[in-house]
């Protein structure tokens, strides 16, 4: 049975159990829920991780997940141009839990981290009211606000994010060498 481009939630819950689901998403994103099974390679990571993959294609149906589907098609892309076969889930890991379907956390000390879009959506709002405070004192300042304006504009028009693209260099969104070298083991005992 040939695998589709894209899988929405029910067709992916059912075939579940052949599949080889890789969330694209960042360690902190993949930590906040993630679809069972899932084994996190961030979407940065995925030349480092072709050779696995192209493994796990081979022995079964591999499933690219992110939070909406936009990460995950990017990553279906990049997968298809070394050859590589593999589906999305079609709205993500947000659509999955829509479904009512479970999503698995890790057990971990701390804090539950957030969101890509959450953090965006801080960022945003934290540099557009720093933008306004300064501009009391300068109006020039005021370009901050609006130049973060224009950016979520483009980025929701063109479907990009150069926001979250720069935020999820940060620390505690980067795989740590072990997680990827244990995602890559995972990937090899499956």
């Amino acid at each position: 049975m040939s695998m589709p481009s894209a899988l929405d939630t029910e067709q992916a819950r059912t075939r579940l159990p052949d599949l080889t689901v890789i969330d694209v998403r960042t360690p902190g994103e993949y930590a906040s829920g993630h679809l069972p099974g899932a084994v996190n390679i961030p979407l940065d990571q995925l030349p480092r991780a072709l050779p696995a993959l192209r493994e796990a294609a081979d022995r079964s149906g591999l499933l690219v997940v992110c939070a909406s589907g936009a990460r995950s098609e990017d990553a279906r892309g990049t997968l298809a141009a070394h050859g590589v076969t593999a589906a999305t889930l079609t709205g993500g890991t947000s659509a999955w839990a829509d479904a009512g379907h479970d999503l698995h956390r890790p057990a971990t000390a701390g804090r539950a981290a957030w969101s890509m879009e959450r953090q965006v959506r801080f960022t945003a709002g934290a540099v557009v009211l720093a933008g306004l405070g300064l501009g009391l004192c300068r109006p020039a300042w005021r370009l901050l606000s609006a130049g973060i304006g224009a950016g979520l504009v483009y980025s929701a028009v063109s479907d990009t994010c150069g926001m979250a693209a720069v935020l999820a260099r940060l620390p505690h969104n980067r795989p740590r060498a072990a997680d990827l070298d244990a995602a890559l083991a995972a990937l090899a005992r499956r």
